[in-house]
C-alpha cells in the first residue's frame, strides 16, 4: 500500500487532516458561524469550534444543542479536504422552517487530523481486546495512547459549559445530541453510554464497528462487550444507526446487524431506536447530506 493510499484511507475513517492556524471561517447558506479558536483543553490538543447559530437566533429562545464531530467537514465544501461537506445549514434550516425540528445549535468539534483515531476508538472496550493485537493497535493506530476518554472529558467537562454560558441552550439530557459518521459515530454511541446524565440521543452514521480498514471480528466484539454492560436506559434515550453499502460501509453490515440485535434487547423499540440502510450508498460526506435529515428528524424532533 503505497503512503499516499494509506493517507486516504487514515482520512476516511478520521475525517480529515485537522485543524490549521489558516482555516477560514466556513460560509453557510444561512444562519450565521461563530468560531471559538484553538479552544484550549487540560484533557486534549486545543482546537477550533465552529457554532452554527439558526436563522433569526437572537439568545431569545433556548435551544437544543448538536455536538458534531469532523466540525471542519460539517458546511463548506470548498475548505474540506475532499471537497465535500454534510451541507448542515441547508439541511437544518429546511428542517426548522418545516416545523419538523426546533431551531437548534450545533457545535462543530474540529477533529485533532491523524491523532485523532486516537480519541475517538471507544477506550474502554481495548480492555476486551487480546493482549498482542491491542498492544498493535494502540501503537500502529492510536498513536501509542488511547485518548478517548480525555476527548469526552473535553466535551462534557470544558466545551458544554463553556457552550452553555455563551449561548441561549437548553442545557438538559433530552436536549442535548451528540453526533458522526465512521469513527464519528462509534464515539458518539460510546458518548452515550459514558455519559448518560448528559447525552441524551446519539446519531451513528456510517459506524466503523471494525476499527481498522479491514473486515474483522476481534474489534467489534470488544466494541460489543463493553457495550453489553454499559448501554444507556431506552426509557430516557434515543439512538440513530445507520450505513450504506458500498466503499468502507460495505464492510459494516454484519457488526451492524448483530449492534441492532443487542438494542433490542437492552429494550430498545422504535420509539426511541432507528436503524436504517441506504443501499447504494458509500462513506462520504456528501452520502451523509443526503440523509441527515432522517437522524436529525428522528433524535431532534420537536
Amino acid at each position: 500500500m503505497s503512503g499516499k493510499t494509506l493517507l486516504l484511507l487514515v482520512c476516511a475513517i478520521s475525517g480529515g487532516l485537522g485543524a490549521r492556524a489558516e482555516d477560514p471561517l466556513p460560509r453557510v447558506a444561512s444562519g450565521r458561524i461563530e468560531r471559538l479558536p484553538a479552544f484550549p483543553s487540560q484533557f486534549v490538543s486545543a482546537r477550533n469550534i465552529d457554532v452554527w447559530l439558526p436563522p433569526g437566533y437572537d439568545g431569545s429562545t433556548r435551544c437544543p444543542v448538536i455536538y458534531m464531530h469532523d466540525g471542519q467537514m460539517l458546511y463548506d465544501a470548498s475548505h474540506t479536504w475532499t471537497k465535500q461537506s454534510w451541507r448542515m445549514s441547508e439541511t437544518l434550516t429546511k428542517l426548522i422552517q418545516g416545523g419538523k425540528i426546533p431551531p437548534t445549535i450545533v457545535v462543530g468539534i474540529w477533529n485533532n487530523g491523524l491523532k485523532r483515531h486516537s480519541e475517538f476508538f471507544p477506550e474502554k472496550a481495548l480492555p476486551f481486546v487480546p493482549d498482542e493485537p491491542r498492544e498493535k493497535f494502540i501503537r500502529s493506530a492510536l498513536a501509542g495512547k488511547p485518548q478517548a476518554d480525555n476527548y469526552l472529558r473535553f466535551i462534557v467537562r470544558e466545551l458544554k459549559p463553556a457552550i452553555d454560558a455563551r449561548y441561549s441552550t437548553l442545557p438538559g439530557r433530552q436536549h442535548t445530541i451528540i453526533m458522526g459518521s465512521s469513527m464519528g459515530g462509534i464515539i458518539s454511541l460510546y458518548a452515550i453510554c459514558e455519559y448518560p446524565e448528559i447525552f441524551g440521543c446519539a446519531g451513528c452514521l456510517s459506524t466503523a464497528w471494525i476499527g481498522t480498514f479491514e473486515k474483522n471480528a476481534i474489534f467489534p466484539l470488544a466494541t460489543f462487550d463493553y457495550l453489553r454492560g454499559h448501554l444507556p436506559d431506552p426509557a430516557t434515550h434515543r439512538i440513530y444507526f445507520d450505513q450504506g453499502t458500498v466503499t468502507l460501509d460495505a464492510l459494516y453490515g454484519e457488526a451492524e446487524g448483530f449492534a441492532e440485535v443487542m438494542l433490542r434487547d437492552r429494550g430498545y423499540t422504535d420509539q426511541n431506536f432507528m436503524a436504517r440502510v441506504f443501499p447504494g450508498e458509500g462513506h462520504t460526506e456528501d452520502a451523509w447530506a443526503r440523509r441527515v435529515s432522517v437522524p436529525l428528524g428522528f433524535l431532534d424532533a420537536p
